[in-house]
């Protein structure tokens, strides 16, 4: 905590770069300002840093490269350790990792041999589970031995503050997979595999855009002429592969693309980033305004699921799964996606058709739970 509030009092020049891009930090001032002012027995100084996105763009912009997020990100860290972080408004967040966790949604196949598993994570397995299946399909070609594992990553905990939990959770999951002799873990979600890639020490991660981007896709014929836009997810704006990957897949399918403004490294938060839009939703909601003057009516193609559900508040919007596995459906608008609850019935059918669908040398649904 200390080193971060010392890096931006003494690092920040105060140039306004960051102020200029972030609704957040119009309100509160520049990163000096804010670790000069800290307060730590102040509640209003505690319940601030809930109210950044945590998207990093404030870091990709910055002339002397210091990291504000690592600053708010500790802030929250302290709240939570030292038991005055209040989550009541974030518990609807809470209850969504409580639940991809769970003994009930939580299901982990590894066939005989097996060193490799997909990864979907919760928002995909929920509102498209069929690209799950289809893409699970598609990488046995590549990986006949291949597991699946239906579970949280616990980001939501991570970003909220809530260490102890979070690297319980995480600890566990790594520790039965690593001791099942899986070494590959194959990650659709970007925040997955920011998790993942900071903290699965014992294993490698690999982005399935990547893997698929490196085979031909036939490029479909009679596609509309109009060209989409794509959503970099802010997880992944420092992510260059992950980024290229997207886009020649999409130019593998035959459609043309238009970038936005801000993109790549200096992509805007989709406005659910952080948890943010629970305790401030006219900040989290700043960035959907400024990605809507931005699309210019275009349709939007993202890699997260969590992009595609809130940007589809600004236009059309579609995973690229889905434009991948049925491109046609995507740009008539008729690409099938599910909203909650019935989400959580797809996770669960999801769930019912993978321990079905093959033969697993073990398998699991997770019981462990961690107490902060």
């Amino acid at each position: 905590m200390d080193a971060s509030l010392l890096e931006q009092s003494e690092k920040c020049i105060e140039c306004g770069i960051c102020v200029k891009q972030c609704a957040f930090l119009k309100k509160y001032g520049t990163p000096k300002k804010i670790a000069d002012n800290w307060q730590v027995h102040d509640e209003a100084s505690l319940k601030m840093a809930y109210a950044c996105s945590l998207c990093s763009l404030c870091t990709a912009v910055c002339p002397v490269k210091i990291d504000p997020r690592q600053m708010f990100l500790e802030m929250r860290r302290y709240a939570a350790a030292s038991g005055r972080a209040d989550f009541s408004a974030q518990a609807l967040l809470m209850n969504f990792e409580k639940r991809g966790t769970s003994r009930r949604f939580s299901f982990y196949g590894l066939p005989v041999g097996c060193d490799t598993v997909l990864f979907p994570g919760c928002a995909l397995a929920g509102t498209r589970p069929q690209r799950v299946m289809q893409l699970f399909d598609h990488l046995q070609g590549f990986f006949p031995n291949l597991g699946i594992v239906l579970d949280c990553c616990t980001k939501p905990s991570h970003d909220l503050g809530r260490s102890a939990y979070f690297h319980g959770m995480f600890a566990e999951m790594q520790q039965y997979l690593a001791g099942h002799n899986i070494k590959n873990i194959l990650v659709a979600c970007p925040s997955c595999y920011a998790v993942f890639s900071q903290y699965g020490k014992r294993l490698t991660v690999r982005n399935v855009y990547e893997i698929l981007a490196r085979e031909f896709w036939q490029s479909e014929p009679q596609l509309p002429a109009a060209p989409v836009t794509i959503q970099d997810s802010c997880v992944a704006r420092f992510e260059k592969s992950m980024q290229d990957s997207v886009r020649k897949l999409i130019q593998a399918r035959g459609v043309a693309f238009e970038e936005m403004k801000h993109h790549r490294k200096k992509t805007l938060c989709c406005g659910e980033g952080g948890g943010a839009y629970f305790v401030a939703p006219e900040l989290a909601g700043n960035w959907a305004e400024m990605r809507k003057s931005e699309v210019a009516g275009k349709r939007i193609i993202t890699y997260c699921a969590g992009c595609a559900h809130f940007l589809g508040k600004v236009g059309p919007t579609a995973h690229l799964l889905d434009l991948l596995f049925d491109p046609a459906a995507v740009l008539a608008g008729r690409a099938k996606v599910a909203k909650s609850p019935f989400t959580y019935l797809n996770r669960l059918l999801l769930k019912w058709k993978f321990k079905r669908k093959i033969e697993y040398g073990f398998s699991r649904e997770r019981i462990f739970t961690c107490e902060e």
